[in-house]
């Protein structure tokens, strides 16, 4: 995922979760913030140190930006989100991930239903 696709900052970090919508499910978080004037969206990824040491968070947050790679093309192109991985999610497959997501994703209505 290129540099520009993610939220970096503190302080649109900080945008997103104080004036954006929460959303959740047994494994996900989803801050989101829209609409913004922007060619394409933008994705933050959080993953707890409660989850494990940093082998673990990285395969969690590898699998995060497959899942997402593989729904950008149904993402809305004005809107940011983060997403907060919870500890059911530390186990889970790509596939896994990838429905887990998508589920979440459509509540938060970034993506429409089908």
């Amino acid at each position: 995922m290129r540099k520009s696709y993610r939220v970096k900052k503190e302080k649109e970090f900080q945008a997103v979760f104080h004036t954006g919508k929460s959303y959740a499910n047994k494994r996900f978080i989803i801050y989101q913030l829209s609409p913004r004037k922007q060619p394409h969206f933008r994705v933050g990824i959080s993953v707890s140190k409660k989850l494990g040491n940093a082998v673990t968070r990285n395969k969690i947050k590898r699998k995060i930006r497959q899942a997402i790679l593989e729904l950008s093309a149904e993402i809305r192109p004005d809107v940011d989100f983060i997403v907060i991985a919870r500890y059911d999610a530390k186990n889970l497959t790509v596939a896994e991930t990838v429905k887990n997501l998508q589920h979440i994703l459509m509540i938060a209505k970034v993506i429409p239903k089908n």
